[in-house]
């Protein structure tokens, strides 16, 4: 999940390939929880920033010894509906591991 698909719109911060544009107020789009076992697995959150869209993830790892998750990305989109499209993979895979997954 963390590599740059060059075909497929997913860019990292830094990576130089997208331009600034105006500046708008960043709006949440929607957040997804997955649970397994009653324990927390990950938080998915997509954010419009209008120019592009952020996808942040919390990832709560199995056996952990700090209760801090990790926070892979911020992976960044150019459109909403391919960082949807992004979450709706992740949110599948998740729920084929067993997890039941919900809006929040």
């Amino acid at each position: 999940m963390s590599e740059a698909v060059s075909s497929g719109g997913l860019r990292k911060p830094g990576d130089g390939a997208l331009v600034p544009g105006p500046a708008t107020s960043p709006r949440e789009l929607f957040i997804r929880h997955a649970r397994k076992d009653g324990r927390s697995v990950a938080v998915l959150r997509a954010v419009d920033h209008g120019d592009s869209c952020l996808v942040e993830a919390e990832v709560y790892p199995a056996g952990s010894r700090t209760p801090e998750p990790l926070r892979p990305g911020p992976y960044t989109f150019p459109d909403a509906h391919r960082a949807t499209a992004f979450v709706t993979q992740a949110v599948e895979a998740l729920m084929v591991l067993g997890c039941d997954v919900h809006a929040s």
